[in-house]
């Protein structure tokens, strides 16, 4: 059957300033056939829904942080990786310490009732490292313990020390307790047992020395606990027990 629609030819160029929509003529009602003298192209266009989503923002405190982060876990796994072959090659290892004499110089109340104490103390420390070297820097605390109580501290001298070296050092302590009185007579009762407690702490500062390369500082925090027989000015003092620990801290 011929069709009643406007032929077009196939070749013809449509521009879109053409194309004539007439809005005063009447919209057709849902059903209603369509005007045959009304083109295909007046027919008015459905509403053009938009699919597109907009853009998502990123916030700049999340690229921040998402920055940080991941620097961080680089460093860690660099600075874990140079641990791992320092380990490896070095094989580092803390030094021993040891308690060889403890000398009481002055031992005494004082009118205030406050009890003054002055030790002489030898500590030998032994670097068992084939490559490594150890600065005793500046800082070093040392100090004697009588259970909770503070009998006196000093300061542990600056030096350093090679490899597979072994070096005794001599620390004055001193010290003031204003609770003298009752802590002589706790004293004098556990002297009567010949075994008296003591604990002797030392906080010191180091750093590591690798061939020529000096390394950062850590510390070493060492705890001793001796047995001695007597805390006497005038007698001499047997350390009937002694041992040493050691915690690196960073």
């Amino acid at each position: 059957m011929p069709s009643d629609d406007i032929p077009v030819r196939v070749n013809q160029r449509i521009h879109p300033t053409s194309i004539i929509i007439d809005k005063a003529a009447p919209k057709p009602k849902k059903g209603d056939a369509m005007p045959r003298n009304q083109s295909a192209f007046q027919r008015p266009l459905p509403p053009v829904l938009s699919l597109a989503t907009p853009p998502k923002r990123r916030s700049c405190c999340c690229r921040v942080i998402c920055c940080i982060f991941s620097l961080l876990l680089v460093l860690l796994l660099v600075v874990g990786i140079f641990a791992l072959v320092f380990y490896l090659v070095f094989h580092p290892k803390v030094p021993d310490y040891s308690i060889d004499r403890l000398r009481i110089t002055d031992f005494r109340l004082n009118l205030d009732l406050s009890l003054y104490a002055r030790f002489n103390v030898r500590v030998t420390a032994k670097n068992p490292n084939k490559k490594i070297g150890i600065y005793y820097e500046k800082g070093g605390k040392m100090s004697v313990w009588y259970k909770d109580t503070n009998l006196c501290q000093g300061h542990f001298p600056a030096f350093y020390q090679g490899p597979l070296n072994t070096t005794a050092t001599d620390v004055t302590l001193s010290g003031q307790n204003q609770y003298g009185n009752t802590l002589m007579q706790a004293l004098q009762q556990q002297q009567q047992t010949g075994n008296i407690p003591l604990d002797l702490k030392v906080d010191q500062p180091v750093s590591i020395r690798v061939q020529s390369m000096k390394l950062g500082k850590v510390r070493f925090l060492v705890d001793c606990k001796l047995t001695v027989d007597n805390l006497s000015s005038t007698n001499l003092i047997s350390i009937k027990a002694s041992s040493c620990r050691i915690r690196v801290k960073l």
